[in-house]
């Protein structure tokens, strides 16, 4: 997902007119993801995984539910391409922490990444963001190359997310042996 979100974002930042579009097809497909990213965390909290799976679909449901009104009433003709796609990531960022939050995890270091790339959108020049990224990951110019900074920081969230991963399943795997020396 951190290989796709930079892609888009490099669309966003190359043809700004048509690259919401994109998001708005990547929106499911993060839902999809989450859904079955968050099985582990399900069975480690000892929850059913029909209430999980009611979760997400009225988590995500909702989220689609905020774009189809946004559209229909008239709410995305008021903005522009650039204005639309921030509001896109950042619905899907602020979707994706909450999904973290109560129900998996794993999402947190994708949704503030993608919280991070609506900002670079929506605030194009000057971004103290860049600036920060610049400084601390040592990007020469990051203002002027937002997608390089992006992708440095897919990169280290990909690495932390990863780390989640891992944490998790040798978390499932403690549970699982556990639940075998019980039963035993």
């Amino acid at each position: 997902m951190f290989a796709a979100a930079v892609l888009l974002f490099w669309l966003s930042e190359s043809k700004m007119e048509g690259a919401f579009r994109y998001w708005e097809i990547f929106i499911p497909i993060v839902a999809i993801v989450s859904l079955g990213s968050g099985w582990s965390q399900a069975y480690l909290s000892g929850n059913s995984r029909l209430w999980y799976v009611l979760k997400q679909a009225v988590h995500w449901g909702a989220l689609i539910a905020l774009l189809y009104l946004l559209n229909t009433h008239g709410i995305r003709a008021l903005m522009n391409a650039q204005q639309y796609t921030a509001v896109l990531i950042y619905l899907l960022a602020f979707g994706t922490v909450l999904a973290a939050l109560h129900m998996d995890l794993k999402l947190l270091v994708f949704g503030l990444f993608l919280a991070f790339c609506a900002y670079v959108i929506a605030v194009p020049t000057a971004n103290p963001a860049l600036a920060m990224v610049g400084n601390i990951l040592r990007i020469a110019d990051a203002q002027t190359n937002p997608t390089m900074a992006s992708l440095w920081v897919a990169g280290i969230g990909l690495a932390a997310s990863l780390f989640l991963l891992v944490m998790m399943r040798a978390a499932v795997m403690g549970k699982r042996a556990s639940a075998a020396r019980n039963t035993a």
